[in-house]
């Protein structure tokens, strides 16, 4: 299963984010790290350029309309069987407004690496 994973927007918190790669690679994923500055545009050529099975975006607190664009950039390109999971500081009133809009999982803070691991590996099962 290939993922990508980057910040969005102006976001340059790259811990959550890199910490996320490396469990992801350690348990067998193929990990596309896009690091920081990364417009919805930019990951959508990604997830296409690298035929990508998820998207994981790394959130802060002022990117939330962002996610909102990539969105609408999945859906343009037909990419809706393209799962979006995002972690990272999101307030519970955002995460019910980011799975409405569409994403698949939100993993706020406190999320252990093993739910990460086993959530992605249930997609891949499902594929």
């Amino acid at each position: 299963m290939k993922v990508i994973l980057s910040m969005i927007g102006l976001d340059s918190h790259t811990t959550g984010a890199e910490v996320v790669a490396t469990l992801l690679r350690d348990a067998g994923f193929e990990v596309v790290y896009l690091g920081t500055n990364q417009t919805p545009a930019m990951i959508v050529d990604a997830a296409i350029e690298e035929d990508a099975d998820v998207i994981g975006i790394s959130l802060h607190a002022s990117n939330f309309a962002l996610v909102d664009d990539l969105m609408d950039l999945i859906e343009k390109h037909q990419l809706t069987d393209v799962p979006v999971v995002c972690g990272g500081h999101v307030p519970p009133q955002q995460i019910e407004r980011l799975l409405a809009r569409g994403v698949a999982k939100v993993f706020p803070p406190g999320s252990s690496g093993n739910a990460i691991v086993d959530y992605l590996a249930g997609l891949a099962c499902r594929a």
